[in-house]
């Protein structure tokens, strides 16, 4: 028998497959096609501490491996989630990890705040949200401004935090070591890469806001690369995202040194995309002779 189990944060997950943020709602559109119950963890749509319209649309554009998105963290609010999405998720046996955004250090500690005495597992802080005081510049982009805020949100926090990574910076290990040196519990990664698909028919953008997140199966060898190198930089857990459509594909984070990845894109496509991910990692184990899981995180030589 396969030993699937990993822990995070001392919070220990059936199986190392979850879900990405905002690519699964609650779950509740899914849980007519999987058995949530079989995830390692349900990760939840970005929540605010009020409700955000998102950006106009058109807001999504697919791409050739994958997808482009600008919906702009559209969310009820933390009310709407607390007495909706977080009662229906306890229906199921699977860890639960909230996805937090916001545009100020004040927004993300009141969202967290908020959620100290309600049934999460974990917290994910989206910190490639816009930073409304300085500018506009994503809070992940700036190694002073994620060790700031990681510490901050450390003080108000009851769960553990991870700290989500964005790609698009110079750096992505120093801005590892900068949410691990302010306190995070685990980092995730990879949000997504920054692009733009132009209309040449109408001769316009294909997406309203100009330039969009591009994820799926093109940016997994960028985001298996980058996990790989901040594994070798950092001691916290690393979750692996970007471009999972398969075992096979998870694998190679987990090689890389990823404890734990969470699949996006490929539920849009595939709603049991992580049940066969699930499956194949056990099947791959059982030819490999595998007994634990963790005998495969960071094996990559």
């Amino acid at each position: 028998m396969c030993n699937m189990k990993v822990k995070i944060a001392g919070i220990e997950l059936k199986n190392p497959v979850m879900t990405a943020s905002g690519t699964f709602g609650s779950g509740m559109e899914y849980s007519e096609f999987v058995d949530l119950s079989r995830l390692g963890a349900v990760v939840t749509k970005g929540v605010a501490s009020v409700p955000w319209p998102g950006n106009p649309t058109p807001r999504i554009a697919e791409i050739r491996g994958g997808m482009m998105n600008a919906i702009g963290l559209q969310n009820p609010g933390i009310d709407t989630f607390c007495e909706r999405d977080l009662p229906f998720l306890q229906k199921y046996d699977t860890a639960v990890i909230v996805n937090v955004c916001g545009h100020s250090t004040e927004e993300y500690c009141e969202v967290v705040e908020r959620l100290a005495d309600q049934p999460a597992d974990m917290l994910e802080i989206n910190i490639s949200c816009p930073n409304v005081k300085c500018g506009g510049i994503s809070f992940g982009q700036d190694p002073g401004a994620v060790e700031a805020i990681t510490r901050e949100i450390k003080r108000h926090a009851k769960q553990p935090v991870i700290m989500k990574l964005s790609p698009n910076v110079t750096d992505i290990t120093e801005i590892a070591r900068a949410a691990e040196a302010g306190g995070a519990d685990a980092v995730s990664m990879i949000n997504t890469l920054t692009g733009m698909k132009i209309d040449v028919n109408r001769r316009t953008f294909a997406v309203a806001n100009k330039t969009a997140g591009v994820s799926g199966p093109a940016i997994h060898p960028i985001a298996v690369r980058m996990v790989y190198q901040t594994a070798q930089a950092i001691r916290i857990p690393i979750i692996g995202m970007g471009g999972i459509t398969s075992a096979e594909d998870a694998l190679e984070f987990i090689l890389a040194g990823a404890t734990a990845v969470a699949v996006g894109t490929a539920n849009f496509r595939n709603p049991m995309t992580t049940i066969e991910v699930i499956d194949g990692i056990e099947d791959y184990m059982k030819r490999q002779k595998v007994e634990n899981i963790t005998e495969l995180i960071g094996a990559v030589k």
